[in-house]
């Protein structure tokens, strides 16, 4: 299950209701799926794709998704860090960003136009659809793995429009999760 970190109000959320809530709130869509499809480990791309695939077939029909692919991301990737540094400066597509989590998490800082910078821990079986516009960026965790299935309305409409505003500079990548948070700090 995701972790919503609201620095401006010392809040964390890790209840799907108000994380759906929350989100909502701002534009972001998540949902959380139970692994309901078995990958062997070391699933290809193909594989993963074909287990999920109504899910896939549903989101594509919602959102107007053309394609799906799958991004497996490990600590020995080559170019791990120039591929991370793409993603960890502040920027916006002309498309949605819509991703589903399969193996290891990651940090989504999102920064509405009329609000304060948050942060959403992901993990296996988080969802994320973070609409066309949105400034955001996105950081792994310390394991440095993430395998997720991404959505695309256009391939071309993913590249990224850097905002050039130096606000990642402020947060650390510090990626949240139920065991780093005291029960005093959530919202219920």
């Amino acid at each position: 299950m995701a972790t919503v970190h609201i620095p401006s109000e010392h809040k964390s959320l890790t209840e799907k209701q108000e994380i759906c809530a929350y989100l909502g709130a701002i534009g972001i869509t998540y949902e959380h799926w139970t692994p309901a499809h078995e990958i062997p480990e070391g699933a290809t791309a193909e594989q993963v794709l074909a287990a999920y695939a109504p899910e896939i077939g549903r989101l594509k029909s919602e959102g107007g998704y053309v394609t799906a692919d799958v991004i497996d991301v490990l600590p020995t990737t080559p170019g791990l860090d120039a591929m991370l540094n793409r993603f960890n400066s502040e920027h916006w597509h002309d498309e949605d960003e819509v991703r589903f989590i399969i193996e290891g998490r990651g940090l989504f800082h999102i920064h509405p136009r009329e609000g304060n910078v948050i942060s959403i821990t992901v993990e296996p079986g988080d969802l994320l659809r973070v609409p066309r516009g949105t400034w955001h960026w996105f950081d792994l965790c310390q394991e440095k793995r993430i395998r997720a299935i991404r959505l695309f309305q256009d391939t071309a409409g993913w590249t990224p429009h850097y905002t050039q505003s130096g606000t990642e500079k402020a947060f650390e990548p510090v990626c949240f999760g139920p065991s780093y948070i005291s029960p005093r700090n959530t919202m219920s």
